[in-house]
């Protein structure tokens, strides 16, 4: 990252917007995006608890066609109201957030935010396999343009931009219980560059909307880990080798996400709720078929953590969560790939580091749940292409600071394996796919 204050340049100088001026509007900016993305969780994880109770209420047979029931209405009522009130709802949203920093598109919140909200949480509620980071991302960057309108922050000048994006940095804060995530993943994926007025505002956003989804929702790490032995330098080689499999997957699954948008693109004179109650009956089925694969997969996290999966099921899993990752998020949902890809990573991860158990069985040092944080870290770093965040978002998300070395080790092997095969980042590679018209003929007309 750099300091950047050059005219025309996209990041922000100090002629343009005072530090001082940003301090009160990046905190309110923060507290309601934590607020938002409070509600969003809490409705989420109500829906997801219905669902299951309702499929498990319902004995023999008939727990079947329930699923199927419950996951075409999820997924087909999503989509319709994703394609017919908010297109630019679709997927994380954070392609478009990025497309609008870089002035190829119009910023809007006023359709974005209920449609957001309400088709994430039927998709999602519904058993997609989708992350709520992405809308909550999305959502707040729609905050902060809420912010900016409410105080009539003048179009055209940093300020609005710079809250813009803090509010992106307080939803993934508040998604997570990760302020220091929000703060890295808004200098180096949204912005790529370092100013001060970009720092203190995603700063204090960031913190702001943690504190209240803290108090909101409790103060625990997203996932827990007890009773694990600190990785030692001996884990290093294997945190490399973790991290070359991580690149080779994470190209995998970006060029599989690609082609199956490009699949929906021709399924786009399809009527919106058929296409979204295909995908969802899908993923009800698959649902049914393993209780816990369905929905965002945090207890599929936790479980690979607390080692509760067998070896043998493992493969199995894998390219389940794999394809349902790829039949949700091409359907056109509201939804996020954080969550997908961490599942993936945490699963490819224990499955590596398991073998190794077995190969090394007198080596404490290479317990199995380790490389399940270290492969979603390595998943995170291949797939988005940002390695700082995603070390600061595993160490946050687990609470274990012991991590560091070798998640440094595994990250930027996954970076430099991804970058060498020349696939470009996923986000980067959905914004460029969504704007077919050149930046520049835009301006012109």
């Amino acid at each position: 990252m750099h300091v950047a204050s050059a005219p025309g340049d996209s990041g922000l100088g100090t002629g343009e917007v005072r530090r001082r001026h940003i301090v009160w509007k990046a905190v309110a900016v923060g507290g309601v995006a934590g607020l938002l993305a409070s509600a969003f969780r809490g409705s989420l994880e109500g829906v997801e608890h219905l669902r299951e109770h309702l499929v498990a209420g319902v004995s023999g047979w008939l727990s079947l066609p329930a699923a199927l029931l419950l996951g075409a209405l999820g997924g087909g009522t999503g989509v319709w109201l994703v394609r017919r009130f908010a297109p630019h709802a679709a997927g994380s949203g954070i392609p478009h957030l990025k497309a609008v920093l870089l002035r190829e598109a119009e910023p809007e919140w006023k359709r974005l935010l209920p449609v957001k909200f309400l088709g994430g949480v039927t998709a999602i509620g519904g058993g997609m396999a989708l992350g709520r980071e992405g809308p909550t991302v999305q959502m707040g960057s729609a905050v902060g343009h809420f912010i900016s309108d409410l105080f009539r922050v003048r179009v055209g000048e940093g300020e609005r931009r710079a809250l813009i994006s803090a509010g992106a940095g307080a939803g993934l804060a508040a998604a997570f219980n990760a302020p220091l995530s929000g703060l890295v993943f808004v200098l180096e994926e949204l912005h790529g560059n370092f100013t001060p007025v970009m720092f203190v505002a995603a700063f204090l956003a960031s913190v702001s909307g943690d504190v209240v989804a803290r108090l909101t929702l409790g103060e625990l790490p997203v996932f827990h880990i007890t009773g694990m032995t600190a990785p030692g330098v001996v884990t290093l080689p294997w945190a490399a080798l973790l991290g070359v499999a991580a690149g080779v997957f994470g190209v995998l699954f970006n060029r599989g996400l690609l082609a199956t948008l490009d699949l929906r693109e021709r399924l786009m004179r399809w009527p919106a709720f058929p296409v979204g109650a295909a995908a969802g009956a899908f993923v009800g089925f698959v649902g049914w078929t393993v209780p816990g694969l369905a929905g965002s997969g945090g207890p599929l996290v936790q479980m690979a953590l607390s080692g509760k999966i067998a070896l043998s099921l493992l493969p199995l899993f894998v390219l389940a969560r794999f394809s349902l990752t790829m039949v949700s998020y091409g359907s056109g949902a509201a939804g996020g790939i954080f969550a997908p890809l961490l599942v993936l990573g945490a699963l490819g991860g224990i499955w590596f580091g398991t073998g190794l158990h077995l190969l090394f069985q007198s080596s404490h040092s290479l317990t199995p749940q380790v490389f399940a944080v270290l492969g979603m870290g390595a998943m995170f770093t291949a797939i988005v292409r940002a390695p700082l965040t995603g070390i600061v978002l595993l160490i946050e998300l687990t609470g274990v600071y012991d991590f560091m070395l070798p998640l440094l080790v595994s990250c930027m092997m996954a970076y430099g394996v991804a970058e060498w095969l020349g696939n470009a980042p996923i986000y980067e590679a959905l914004r460029e796919r969504a704007q077919p018209v050149p930046a520049v003929a835009k301006v012109e007309r």
